[in-house]
């Protein structure tokens, strides 16, 4: 082979091999525009919105949580915000919603009490959430090995006298969990969590004028998930 042919040859694999390379180089950064693009998808409907909840928690599941800057947009934050989410969720401390959806400052807005069920102040700040501020859906977040649940599950069965203020829990959860009880399902503890959350997404679809003329109208989704503590993971329910 002359030394031109074997020059151009040379040039050709060179050629083919870096753009292989730039080519293999390029798959991380489109993956992670394209993560980004999912992240910043519009949630102007209720569908949409929690579609944008889901894939945040996928991400969490992964380990794939988007880089974040929590200064930027600090100013603009403090003129208004636009939570496209609103969660009413356990006061547990290891369930964190804004990290389980993959979430930034402004995004959801949070309501939490131990056993995440309805109060009247926390049914207002909804209210507020979806009518003021546009959240487009409301999830009510149990989890697994609810400390409220389960507390509420031995009240039920064996009468306990508890301290203080913790018996009013067991009063307001009472409603969605003996039901429970009564069929003797097994899994107990775990029924009782989905059972409570199921409740409490019906009181809220349920509330009037303002949450249920809005689910009525398709402003709103009211939809009930339980949060895996080993895993992570946010099973609609």
């Amino acid at each position: 082979m002359c030394e031109t042919c074997c020059s151009n040859v040379s040039r050709r694999t060179l050629m083919a091999g870096g753009l292989g390379l730039l080519a293999a180089a390029s798959l991380p950064l489109a993956a992670k525009a394209q993560a980004q693009a999912q992240a910043n998808a519009p949630s102007d409907t209720p569908d949409a919105a929690l579609d944008k909840l889901m894939q945040g928690n996928e991400r969490y599941i992964a380990g794939q949580m988007r880089e974040r800057d929590f200064s930027a947009g600090r100013a603009a934050r403090a003129e208004s915000q636009a939570p496209f989410a609103a969660i009413l969720g356990c006061a547990d401390s290891r369930v964190a919603p804004e990290l389980a959806f993959d979430q930034g400052p402004g995004s959801l807005f949070v309501v939490r009490v131990a056993g995440n069920f309805v109060t009247p102040d926390g049914l207002a700040s909804l209210e507020y959430g979806a009518a003021v501020l546009g959240t487009k859906v409301i999830m009510v977040l149990g989890h697994s090995n609810c400390g409220a649940v389960n507390a509420t599950v031995a009240a039920l069965q064996k009468g306990n006298d508890l301290p203080g203020h913790i018996g009013d829990l067991v009063r307001a959860m009472k409603p969605g969990i003996e039901p429970v009880l009564q069929k003797k399902e097994e899994d107990l503890r775990h029924q009782a969590v989905i059972a409570n959350v199921r409740a409490n997404v019906r009181q809220l679809q349920e509330s009037k004028p303002i949450l249920a003329d809005m689910v009525s109208s398709k402003k709103l989704r009211v939809v009930g998930g339980v949060y895996d503590l080993a895993s992570g993971k946010v099973e609609l329910v």
